[in-house]
């Protein structure tokens, strides 16, 4: 809709201001905003994006996380895997096989989630 110009690297650097200091709520706000004026196919576009925002709207509460101290982005969790799991599973004479490697990485994600307790009291 807004093409590759200065007004979409513009709009999306708003988008992401918007996101990280309002949550879910400012981003919907500005996409109603957006829908005004547009045609049948661009409207049907948007509407998809508030609909999966909308279904995912608890994993965007980047400011809270953010005023935690909290990582919001993918990269240390790509790099966990990377290094604790993949480089022990390469490495000569490394006895892991996929389901030990599955629960290593299962315990490094709830190591850092608020579900760690949850987790432990669950486990068989």
């Amino acid at each position: 809709m807004l093409g590759e110009s200065a007004v979409r690297a513009e709009w999306f650097e708003q988008m992401r201001l918007v996101l990280i200091s309002e949550g879910f709520a400012g981003v919907e706000r500005e996409l109603e905003r957006l829908k005004e004026g547009l045609d049948k196919k661009q409207l049907d576009a948007v509407d998809s994006l508030l609909e999966y925002l909308r279904n995912n709207a608890e994993r965007l509460n980047y400011r809270e996380r953010l005023a935690a101290g909290r990582a919001i982005g993918s990269g240390l969790i790509e790099g966990a895997c990377k290094n604790l799991v993949g480089k022990r599973m390469k490495q000569t004479g490394a006895c892991w096989r996929l389901p030990r490697a599955n629960r290593i990485a299962t315990l490094c994600a709830v190591l850092y989630s608020h579900l760690w307790k949850a987790y432990w009291k669950n486990s068989y």
